[in-house]
């Protein structure tokens, strides 16, 4: 769901303006974005929204009234890659420990740099500037991206954290690094602005990040008071955001509802779950177990982007069947799930409808092939006046 639309100096423009309001209308109660850079020289992925300061400040406001005009709250997003900076973007990159991406991660990311104790303190004040950055422009809240693979994911496992100081070594100084980057971020945006954590519960690698250490980070941050635990799993290596479910999770739908039971037993902090949900029913059942407090969806806004509307309506019971058969690579396949979800959204911010009979071909193409990086656009320059015309949904 990383929008890639910022143009090229990594300022939002007019077509992530309009994708927002269009998700303005969904009728949402929260939207959070895909990834904001907290460092221009360390970007996940080519068009990326970067926020080092308040250089951006019109285009982040526009940004933001723009995702707030259908009256959900918006938070930002917060990352930093780590030894997830693809070498077509970036020219390097760092991580805890000089651990590169295995297998086919290695032709995309390169060889990582071990960060020093002074980079890490100053990553750490990043995260707090791009915060209050963020909430003065207009944003209700952050959203600190602690899962996937990313940089703090990377301080958090034993297979890529292999230091032996203060930010390692055990899980208690393997922790710290998000734990002074919940605080910064807090320091930076008062006490009244929401402070979120997205969070893996494992990242399924032999040697990672255990579902055992990721229940005692939940209880640390509850010592935090953050606002809101978003539950995930996987890095890039072991994909498990992308794979297609389990037949147990299928009839759950949710991909990590076991895991929000058991940490709902331990915290008391707003739980919420993003990936599988797609029926009403399922939804329901979710919330009515008191195992998680809030329903995410992300690739159904995709290709429907008033369908939480339509729900809480009653006018739909599940979300449109868009299912495009694996090949049997797993690779493979999350490569062509995000060229499909990335045209879906690239068509949204041009104002066209979704096109759910994009096929297999065509979604790997859109993948591979590069994207365009808008230039910069009026909403930088604070001379946006009215609105392109929102697209017709179904």
């Amino acid at each position: 769901m990383s929008e890639r639309l910022a143009d090229r100096d990594g300022a939002p423009n007019e077509a992530l303006i309009t994708l927002y309001e269009v998700w303005a209308r969904s009728g949402a109660g929260l939207l959070v974005t895909g990834n904001v850079m907290v460092d221009r020289r360390a970007i996940g992925e080519r068009g990326n929204v970067i926020v080092e300061d308040d250089r951006h400040a019109r285009a982040l406001a526009a940004w933001a009234q723009a995702a707030k005009s259908g009256g959900a709250s918006v938070w930002a997003q917060i990352n930093h890659p780590g030894r997830q900076a693809p070498r077509d973007a970036n020219r390097g990159s760092v991580a805890p420990s000089a651990v590169p991406l295995a297998g086919a991660g290695r032709l995309a990311f390169s060889r990582p740099r071990a960060l020093e104790a002074r980079e890490i303190e100053e990553i750490v004040d990043r995260f707090g500037r791009t915060a209050a950055a963020l909430v003065s422009a207009g944003f209700d809240g952050v959203q600190i991206h602690a899962a996937h693979g990313y940089l703090i994911n990377q301080f958090l496992s034993p297979l890529t954290n292999r230091r032996d100081d203060a930010w390692g070594g055990d899980p208690d100084r393997r922790r710290r690094f998000l734990l002074e980057i919940v605080r910064r971020v807090r320091s930076g945006v008062g006490p009244r602005v929401a402070v979120g954590v997205k969070l893996n519960s494992a990242d399924f690698q032999r040697g990672g990040f255990t579902e055992d250490e990721s229940m005692a980070v939940v209880e640390a941050l509850e010592a935090e008071r953050i606002d809101l635990l978003e539950v995930s799993g996987g890095t890039y290596e072991t994909a498990t955001m992308f794979s297609e479910p389990s037949a147990s999770t299928r009839a759950r739908e949710a991909f990590f509802l076991e895991y929000a039971e058991k940490v709902r037993r331990r915290v008391k902090t707003p739980i919420l779950l993003t990936g599988g949900f797609r029926s009403r029913a399922g939804m329901d059942a979710a919330l009515g177990s008191s195992a998680i407090d809030v329903v995410g969806l992300a690739r159904p806004l995709a290709v429907e982007p008033d369908l939480p509307a339509r729900l809480l309506r009653g006018d739909a019971q599940r979300a449109a069947d868009v299912r495009l058969p694996p090949i049997g690579d797993k690779r493979l396949d999350a490569a062509i799930q995000a060229g499909f979800y990335q045209t879906q959204i690239r068509r949204i911010a041009s104002g066209l409808e979704p096109d759910r009979s994009l096929g297999r071909l065509a979604s790997l193409y859109r993948f591979l092939a590069p994207l365009p990086v808008p230039r910069p656009g009026a909403a930088d320059r604070g001379a946006r006046v009215g609105a392109p015309p929102a697209p017709t949904v179904p």
